[in-house]
């Protein structure tokens, strides 16, 4: 079962500070964890929703709209994620428990949503 840890922005995220050291090191052994069991198939980071563009559709058949970032709500903004290939949920969510606090500060919140097979 593919599972997708969403990491969702804050506002240091967004304002391209990046975690302590501490932090960083807690995260590399986390993703080594996960290489070591087998389960981990991508990990990646984003970059600030400034650097990035939304494209809504809010007529039906009509023209897309383009807004180029940064975008308001952090905490509804993607940073980043984990994707993992677990034999369960109840397993995707003992990996997920695991993820250090990804933002620091008390600013981190995590999605765990099943991919779609």
């Amino acid at each position: 079962m593919l599972f997708m840890l969403i990491v969702k922005a804050s506002q240091n995220s967004e304002a391209g500070n990046l975690p302590s050291e501490e932090l960083m090191e807690q995260m590399r052994e986390y993703n080594q964890d996960l290489l070591k069991a087998g389960v981990r198939v991508m990990a990646k980071g984003l970059h600030p929703s400034s650097k990035g563009t939304r494209i809504s559709y809010p007529a039906e058949g009509g023209e897309p709209e383009v807004v180029v970032g940064p975008f308001d709500n952090p905490s509804e903004i993607i940073a980043g994620f984990i994707l993992i290939d677990v034999e369960s949920e109840d397993e995707a969510m003992k990996w997920a428990l695991r993820m250090p606090d990804p933002q620091g500060f008390g600013e981190g919140q995590i999605e765990l949503r099943r991919i779609f097979e």
